[in-house]
């Protein structure tokens, strides 16, 4: 595993050392990440990087190459370096299991550490965490979108991704929102993420006729034999000879064309006229996959169109979530550990209400409709709370706060569980197939249709406990 130690925003060590000057560092703080708004005006977000984050926290090391570098800076003690030279995260980290379907204001991670362990992480614990969430949420958009149709979504983002970890991670990201396979083979090598791929334009052109370039690969691979065929003229050409290598080539043999791809052009448009022409010669089998700018709106609009098409290539639209490239993920402190012992809840204030944090060590629930199985809300509570859903349980709509509400005879879960204790892992990894299947499981049985629609979205609505309520409020108060 690489060491990314040094990861951070150069303040955090600023801040942690004047923490260390004023011997403070030993003070347990409480940060909560979370974020404010779903992208793409969406309905809900699907949590995802924790595995890295973890990787992330268990290598945790400044090495003597770090401390050098510091000790150039000029600005920290050599206390401060001496114990950097001896860091070692020990503090307690709770989160969403990987691919939990969130909401904004609610915590993904809450640290719990004395205060420089927790603001030491602060940039990388943002930066795994939002980058993909970011790219699973929009897959998970993408995705689905197919299925309604009755396709398949593969990633091809490599090229145009931001670095090799966002190719990497993006495609990791992808599998989990809903993806089939990555054209990524590193994402196949360190994850699992099937990798898939078979011809590039270049292999026609390096063959003197487009059928010459078909043959020679249905003879390589007629197993598995998919071929590009928007290289020259798709209709005249393409589908003319990819037909001709079906019935002169594969069927001898005994096989089948598995499938065309058209990477340019009119694609619902095209997508029909192959149709019926592969149909129209028994090759009602050979699947129809496009490429070629498609995001989860393209893909509405060619289903409107009754286009013929069984997979999508979906490339840097997904790889780089262009439609809203940026996840807002927020780390702020909640509480500080008194001398007594005591969590002692803090407050920030902001002129943008949104911006406005819910204070203190909270637990977040999920409340669940006994009925239908779909969550009616998420809720927060003070950490000393116990929500029972055999029991009313009174709590606060913050939109609505007049309104007397209360909880009855639903089923309850409590949505965070503990990742670290003490500074040691405590959690089961589970496997990358396993939070896929979990995000699907979610969106199909408990997230109501009306969040996962494009335009207009359910907002999910998330209520506070009464008293985490009036704790806020007196906060507030307290700063007239």
């Amino acid at each position: 595993m690489r060491n990314l130690t040094m990861l951070m925003d150069y303040y955090e060590l600023t801040m942690s050392n004047g923490y260390f000057a004023k011997g403070m560092k030993d003070r347990q703080v409480v940060f909560d990440m979370f974020y404010r708004k779903n992208p793409d005006n969406g309905g809900f977000v699907v949590s995802a990087g924790l595995e890295q984050l973890i990787e992330y926290i268990q290598n945790l090391k400044f090495t003597a190459e770090d401390i050098d570098y510091l000790r150039s800076k000029g600005e920290f003690s050599e206390e401060f370096l001496e114990y950097l030279a001896n860091f070692k995260f020990t503090g307690n980290i709770d989160a969403l299991p990987e691919g939990t379907i969130c909401y904004p204001n609610t915590p993904i991670v809450t640290v719990t550490a004395p205060v420089i362990e927790a603001q030491l992480i602060e940039t990388m614990l943002l930066l795994t965490i939002n980058y993909q969430s970011l790219i699973a949420t929009k897959a998970a958009r993408i995705c689905r979108a197919a299925r309604d149709g009755g396709a398949i979504v593969m990633e091809f983002g490599a090229r145009r991704a931001h670095g090799a970890d966002a190719a990497t991670l993006g495609a990791r990201a992808a599998y989990i929102g809903g993806a089939a396979a990555t054209a990524t083979v590193i994402a196949d090598e360190k994850f699992g993420v099937p990798a898939i791929g078979t011809m590039a334009h270049s292999w026609i052109q390096f063959f003197d006729t487009e059928y010459e370039a078909f043959k020679a690969y249905a003879e390589v691979y007629p197993d598995n034999c998919t071929l590009l065929i928007d290289t020259y003229d798709i209709l005249q050409s393409g589908a003319v000879n990819a037909i001709k290598v079906a019935k002169e080539v594969l069927e001898p043999m005994g096989k089948r064309l598995k499938g065309v791809r058209i990477d340019s052009g009119d694609l619902a448009y095209f997508s029909k006229k192959l149709r019926k022409m592969f149909d129209a010669n028994g090759m009602e089998d050979c699947k129809i996959v496009v490429s070629n700018s498609v995001d989860e709106f393209l893909i509405k609009s060619l289903q409107k169109q009754d286009a013929k098409i069984d997979s999508y290539g979906v490339g840097e639209r997904m790889i780089t979530s262009k439609s809203d490239p940026v996840f807002g993920g927020v780390y702020k402190l909640v509480a500080v550990q008194n001398a007594e012992g005591e969590f002692i809840p803090r407050i920030k204030i902001s002129a943008n209400v949104e911006k406005i944090t819910n204070p203190g060590r909270k637990k977040l629930w999920r409340i669940f409709s006994r009925e239908t199985g779909h969550a009616l809300a998420d809720l927060l509570t003070m950490y000393d709370e116990v929500v029972d859903g055999n029991e009313p349980f009174a709590y606060v709509d913050p939109v609505k706060p007049w309104k007397k509400m209360k909880f009855v005879d639903v089923d309850v879960k409590e949505l965070q569980v503990p990742i670290f204790r003490d500074g040691e892992l405590v959690y089961d990894k589970p496997t990358l197939d396993e939070i896929k299947e979990y995000v699907t499981y979610q969106l199909d049985n408990q997230v109501w249709e009306e969040e996962q629609r494009f335009e207009n979205p359910h907002t999910h609505y998330v209520d506070l406990s009464k008293k985490l309520y009036k704790v806020k409020e007196s906060m507030l108060e307290s700063e007239d």
